[in-house]
């Protein structure tokens, strides 16, 4: 071998040898399961929020961006409790609708142009949609045991924002058709499933909200009218209201404020808070942009209980968050896979740990929820992975008869008790898993190629009150062997209410004089009404 060789040799071996220090740390952390710090998780920047191509060029911010003043936060549920009075004069109660969402998709990467509306379910536009992912990447050695690829992450988001972003603004009202009516608490034993679908029209609150900051509307009409009218291109044009009343239906063009207003009515209706990836899981939360501002104390928790009980090609990420003052805890999940009972009393297994093993890091000094079950809302959403209690044969036999309830009679999920005192909705459709590559036949028509029982592996569960579900269904979309599913909820959530507050502290000098009260001196220190 010459010299020139032996010095290629060298290099490319000092090259490797450089990267493969520098992604070590990461690669220690991963096998070992250390809990990653609670602000750990990107999001949208300010300026990216405004402008989508600054998001999509990687201009994220932190999660301690989002940490902010704690008065402003959730109401510690320990006040509540203690000033039931204090609540009913100070705090409002509010409907926001949650899209959560899906989806294991094997590892494929998705061509730019995928259509993911009816997965979203779109045409009911949501305040808030919570998005997992399984196998996001393949679940291959190199990517269980090595350093994280989140190349596919970016090109997922990409098509999330365009798809969300591009949602025609609705103030109708609409049917909407809830899957049962009062959700069906899961039990140990048995589940009964209802008979008939329970048919509600209903008005969002979000819906008759603007996505667009708009103020007086004859303060900004004299404001664009003043503004072009100062400005050198209103020279050579026509009077402006022969182009607002004529045939003329060109704009003119216009500096200053108004330009500014126009340029502000572009923000895009729905922004990113959180995303977080944990080898192949992967969630994204997304709000609408006008609810953003009310987004609080957001934190995550990464738990592993794939490998060696610890390492996260299966597991969990959960996210907790205040919205107004109510808190909520989403959570992605992939649970251990496979058929045999083993497999069953691991997958069991593995929620137990969850829930023992996530904490909510928080520095705060308001009472915030440390661990799953301390939050109000709760949305536990995944590839849960559990199977029927069925042979291949007596599935299909089912399936093919649209026998949904006797189905779940042997639904692994429904018997196995790990999910006990959660609520989901009726499971009125095929089963999502696992089918062929780009059909929609199942795995195992063809017997030379092997067999698996189909299964209703990927499942949306909830639990706490205040959440009445309006949707559960499946989207036909073939890029993996999973079938994608989304559930609709009306949220009630509590916000407090600044009118009521005012009124509460507004005296008339005889009020004050006739009570013996003092005049009241300087500001009121609002963070004295939460912490007592």
């Amino acid at each position: 071998m010459d010299r020139s060789s032996e010095r290629n040799r060298v290099e490319r071996w000092w090259d490797c040898s450089c990267i493969e220090l520098l992604l070590w740390p990461r690669v220690i952390h991963k096998w070992l399961n250390i809990p990653t710090n609670s602000s750990d998780y990107s999001a949208d920047s300010d300026d990216s929020a405004h402008h989508p191509t600054a998001a999509e060029g990687g201009l994220d911010k932190k999660g301690d961006d989002f940490q902010n003043d704690d008065h402003i936060g959730a109401f510690p549920r320990s006040r509540r409790r203690k000033s039931e009075t204090f609540r009913a004069q100070l705090i409002d109660s509010k409907e926001l609708r949650v899209s959560a969402n899906t989806w294991n998709v094997g590892g494929e990467l998705p061509p730019e142009d995928l259509d993911i509306r009816d997965w979203l379910d779109t045409d009911y536009h949501a305040d808030i949609y919570v998005i997992g992912f399984q196998e996001i990447i393949p679940l291959n050695a190199g990517n269980i045991f090595g350093s994280e690829d989140d190349r596919p992450i970016p090109i997922w988001e990409n098509i999330i924002r365009e798809t969300l972003n591009n949602i025609q603004p609705k103030k109708t009202k609409f049917k909407c058709y809830s899957h049962p009516p009062s959700p069906s608490r899961l039990k140990p034993s048995h589940y009964h499933s209802p008979n008939a679908e329970h048919e509600t029209e209903t008005m969002l609150e979000s819906e008759i909200d603007t996505d667009v900051e708009i103020t007086d509307s004859k303060e900004k009409a004299d404001e664009f009218v003043d503004s072009f009218k100062d400005s050198k291109s209103s020279k050579g044009y026509d009077p402006l209201e022969t182009y607002l009343n004529g045939d003329k239906k060109v704009k003119p063009e216009v500096n200053g404020p108004a330009k500014l207003d126009i340029d502000r009515k572009r923000k895009p209706q729905y922004v990113r808070v959180v995303s977080k990836q944990m080898v192949g899981i992967f969630i994204t939360i997304w709000v609408r942009r006008i609810l953003r501002k009310h987004i609080q104390n957001v934190h995550v928790s990464t738990v592993g209980v794939g490998v060696m009980g610890y390492i996260g090609n299966k597991g969990s990420i959960s996210v907790s968050m205040s919205v107004y003052q109510t808190n909520f805890c989403f959570i992605c999940t992939h649970l251990t896979s496979g058929e045999r009972d083993v497999d069953i009393v691991k997958r069991n297994a593995d929620v137990d740990e969850i829930y023992k093993r996530t904490r909510f890091n928080s520095t705060s000094n308001v009472p915030l929820p440390r661990s799953i079950k301390d939050h109000e809302r709760i949305i536990w959403l995944g590839d849960l992975n559990y199977r029927f209690n069925l042979s291949y044969e007596e599935a299909r036999d089912l399936i093919s008869k649209n026998a949904w309830s006797k189905l779940l009679e042997s639904d692994q999920l429904r018997i196995g008790g790990a999910f006990d005192g959660w609520t989901e909705g009726a499971l009125n459709f095929p089963p999502t898993y696992k089918y062929e590559p780009n059909s929609d036949k199942y795995y195992g028509e063809d017997p030379k190629v092997g067999r698996r029982t189909p299964a209703w592996c990927d499942r949306i569960l909830s639990y706490g009150k205040g959440m009445q579900q309006l949707s559960y269904k499946r989207a036909e979309i073939r890029l993996s062997d999973h079938r994608p599913v989304s559930a609709s909820y009306m949220i009630e959530v509590e916000a407090f209410s600044f009118k009521k507050l005012q009124r509460a502290f507004t005296f008339t000098n005889a009020e004050m004089e006739n009570d013996g009260f003092c005049t009241l001196q300087g500001s009121l220190n609002f963070s004295s009404l939460i912490v007592t």
